[in-house]
């Protein structure tokens, strides 16, 4: 089918575009990635002496040179199955000073169904466009003077923020020119130890069995974005540093539910097809995921759940495109924007319904975007608690979320 040759096509320009890497394993041999619970870590040693000392990170081998250091503690995952690839550390190169633009500027090249990812901390809201993060996939940032580092996954189809310390030690974090599943693995730029994009643990290295503090950070239309946030800031395509053709989407065809991940090693989870959008929610140890078909329906949908015993809703709207299935990131078939929040508000629970393509509270009859604001109705002004999600593909969430329950439509 032309979706498959064209991704065939693209498979040279795909294997410098992602952290991509070669199977290592003897011939006829398979191994099933698995992520295991990370071993107990000693506390950072401190001088009693001098409780003012700042927080120091443990020195030793890097992982980038070897993964298998006697000095390393245990890892989370086999070793050999952290496939190493042609780009070398930071290949792909991340973006370490960003630069943004107004609404208005990026409006200008920026299409209303084109994806970004959308963080906001303490009303400093900003967008990262997936025409640049295709390109570089991590962004080492400060969003309302916190330090940040947004993660996107091509091959994954995840976006994901972390706060970018580690024992109270503020770093950066860069590309290794590894894979794990199939997935994009990071490495700090203070020990090199290597850490997986998708849940932010320290999988091998001196840092192995860390855990980076996650921040919900969804992919929305370029249209959701700016009319929600018409003061914010955009990541600046024409000041990366870096020559890329961006808006154009390197994996075409990739976006293909009855494909096949790219170097992917092992079994796959046959509850639901490899490359099948999901919606992930975790909450403590209960996971649970639901494909696009289960919670989209025409113009708008709401879907309330519960996960761990808490209430959830998920909003869905239609209007973003796929980044991944044409030749540019904003001509793909409309996948649509979700949000999850708790719809709590003062002790109230809120039920909401759909009224064309906004959302209405049936308590107080407030009008909510997908982005979990109230724009109209006596809770005008109200945003709801935003519970972190991840978009992304079956395969992925079935790997770092073995046993999780899956919804579908």
């Amino acid at each position: 089918m032309p979706r498959r040759i064209a991704f065939a096509a693209a498979f040279a320009l795909i294997a410098v575009a992602c952290a991509g890497g070669v199977d290592n394993s003897a011939p006829g041999e398979e191994s099933n990635p698995t992520m295991t619970d990370p071993p107990p870590t000693d506390p950072l040693p401190t001088n009693a002496s001098d409780e003012a000392s700042e927080p120091v990170l443990p020195f030793g081998p890097s992982a980038l040179d070897t993964r298998d250091s006697t000095e390393f503690p245990e890892p989370l995952v086999d070793p050999a199955e952290i496939i190493s690839g042609g780009p070398p550390p930071d290949g792909i190169p991340p973006i370490d000073d960003p630069v943004f633009v107004t609404v208005a500027q990026a409006d200008q090249y920026l299409s209303d169904a084109e994806p970004v990812v959308l963080l906001e901390i303490d009303g400093d809201a900003r967008a990262y466009p997936v025409q640049v993060l295709i390109w570089h996939e991590i962004v080492n940032d400060t969003v309302g003077a916190v330090p940040v580092s947004i993660t996107y996954c091509p091959l994954c189809n995840s976006a994901v923020s972390y706060i970018r310390e580690v024992r109270g030690v503020e770093t950066t974090f860069g590309t290794s020119g590894r894979l794990f599943a199939s997935a994009l693995v990071m490495y700090d730029r203070a020990t090199e130890s290597l850490w997986t994009h998708f849940d932010g643990r320290a999988v091998v290295g001196m840092l192995a069995g860390d855990s980076l503090e996650p921040i919900g950070s969804p992919l929305v239309a370029w249209e959701d974005f700016k009319e929600a946030f018409p003061g914010g800031q955009v990541l600046d395509r024409d000041s990366t540093g870096f020559s890329r053709d961006y808006g154009r989407n390197p994996y075409v065809g990739y976006d293909d539910q009855d494909g096949t991940p790219f170097l992917f090693r092992g079994a796959l989870d046959d509850r639901a097809r490899a490359l099948q959008r999901v919606v992930g929610v975790t909450i403590g140890d209960d996971a649970k995921a639901w494909t696009i078909g289960a919670v989209s329906s025409g113009e708008a949908s709401a879907t309330h759940s519960q996960v761990a015993g808490q209430e959830i809703v998920i909003l869905w709207v239609a209007g973003q495109a796929s980044a991944l299935e044409d030749s540019f990131v904003d001509e793909g078939r409309d996948v649509g924007s979700v949000g999850v929040f708790s719809p709590e508000v003062d002790g109230q629970s809120l039920t909401f319904e759909v009224q064309g393509a906004v959302f209405v509270d049936t308590q107080t009859a407030s009008t909510w975007n997908v982005l979990g604001k109230a724009t109209d109705g006596p809770l005008a002004g109200t945003s709801l608690e935003r519970i972190p999600h991840l978009d992304t593909f079956w395969f992925a969430w079935s790997t770092y979320q073995a046993g999780s329950a899956i919804i579908e439509g």
